[in-house]
């Protein structure tokens, strides 16, 4: 099933963690998974049910990559999908990979949490809004979030039964004080980085279990069918059979899919941390620098030698060195940090970028090889997604990466940096297109 609302910030994602640590402390088999391009909340999503939480994208994602992900699901009761923003909202007014795609896609029901705050039976006419909005789906479930006594949740209850008898009210959740994830510019603070999450999950499942029935959550799930069961070919190739992973709290953005999928492949990944200053391992045979957040340690990034020299030793013996937005920057020049101060990076591709005015750039994009490298060859095609706040204050001279779109096929450029085994840019890529 999914969990989704008529926009962000309605509480969904604390609804998700506590049904999913409420289920699980049931003795439910329960996975969770996130709609659209998000590489933060999984992590929440894994920590409060116990396994890893993948992504679903329906536009980003072949029919097969689902397949292929939910299949690493099959031992699993129940998949709890955490769904992206609003319900309905997605590429343009038609909403084109929304969390309503998904549902549709997968033809899964959705349970609609509403924020009660500042409303009571006025609640009635959003539910009946976003359950007829889009007859190809079924809101079938409906939590009320943050109402602030007995009889406000009664009057909320009784205008939303009269307005549509046909969706299941599975609950209402008082106000909690505290009840709050830290957020930044990205979204959420990295679950990696939040101190007291499990006091918060714990929390988050004690208030869900109390006023939320499970039961009626769980009748109204639908099975998982297949999509399209015959290709299974990973969403790319691994980088190489031994691939040196960057994995701390500045390269913390990656999508589990396509991880998974090189292991599947036979690649074999060893983490590093730059954080720590720790080199890539030398036996690799490819280094991956996914996004995350160098802006917030770039000062202590420039002065890891053992690091970067890890790096630039790979590079001077070929070796393929792929970085995502954040890895990108950081296989540059120089970073300049919210200060105004400027961090020598890699020095590895011919990329300045800076924090100090910041722009945001954010959609999905369709991304085309320019040249035969880690990606594959010339002309293999990509989906992926954009979103950063960082400005490039110099790029080049030198050889572009992808030729890439916005998701309507507009705004065409030519992105990214290729120089030698050294290649990146700023798209994160989901799956083969």
């Amino acid at each position: 099933m999914i969990i989704a609302a008529p926009s962000s910030g309605a509480g969904k994602t604390t609804v998700t963690l506590g049904l999913l640590r409420a289920l699980r402390q049931a003795g439910v088999r329960v996975a969770g998974a996130k709609a659209g391009p998000d590489y933060i909340d999984p992590a929440f999503l894994a920590a409060a049910a116990g396994r890893p939480a993948p992504n679903l994208d329906v536009w980003a994602m072949r029919p097969a990559t689902l397949d292929a992900i939910l299949s690493g699901l099959d031992d699993t009761a129940l998949i709890v999908v955490e769904g992206v923003m609003g319900l309905f909202d997605g590429i343009g007014a038609r909403g084109d990979g929304s969390t309503a795609d998904l549902a549709q896609t997968l033809g899964w029901p959705v349970v609609l949490v509403l924020d009660a705050r500042g409303a009571a039976a006025s609640v009635a006419a959003m539910l009946h809004g976003f359950a007829t909005h889009r007859p190809d789906i079924a809101v079938a479930g409906l939590i009320v979030n943050r109402v602030g006594s007995a009889s406000h949740a009664a009057v909320v209850d009784q205008a939303c039964a009269a307005a549509c008898p046909h969706v299941r009210r599975l609950g209402a959740l008082p106000r909690a004080a505290g009840l709050v994830l830290p957020e930044r510019h990205l979204g959420l603070v990295q679950a990696r980085e939040h101190p007291d999450l499990e006091a918060f999950i714990v929390r988050a499942a004690e208030l869900v279990a109390r006023h939320t029935d499970l039961a009626a959550l769980r009748a109204l799930a639908e099975p998982a069918l297949t999509l399209m069961p015959d290709d299974m070919a990973a969403a790319w190739p691994p980088l190489g059979q031994r691939v040196a992973l960057a994995d701390d709290a500045a390269f913390g953005f990656r999508y589990p899919h396509l991880l998974d999928a090189w292991r599947r492949a036979g690649a074999e990944l060893a983490p590093f941390s730059p954080l720590a200053d720790a080199a890539p391992d030398p036996r690799a045979d490819a280094i991956y620098l996914p996004g995350g957040y160098p802006e917030l340690h770039a000062g202590r990034l420039a002065g890891n030698r053992v690091f970067l020299d890890g790096l630039r030793d790979a590079a001077r013996r070929g070796v393929p060195i792929y970085g995502e937005c954040g890895g990108y920057m950081v296989l540059g020049r120089a970073l300049i940090d919210g200060d105004g101060t400027a961090h020598a990076m890699a020095d590895l591709l011919p990329l300045i970028t800076s924090f100090a005015e910041r722009s945001l750039h954010l959609g999905y994009r369709a991304a085309t090889v320019l040249a035969d490298g880690a990606l594959g060859p010339a002309g293999t095609r990509f989906r992926g997604h954009e979103f950063h706040y960082a400005r490039i204050v110099e790029e080049g001279p030198g050889t572009k990466l992808f030729e890439a779109s916005d998701a309507h096929g507009n705004h065409r450029a030519t992105v990214g940096q290729v120089a030698g085994s050294v290649s990146g840019s700023f798209i994160h890529l989901i799956d083969r297109a």
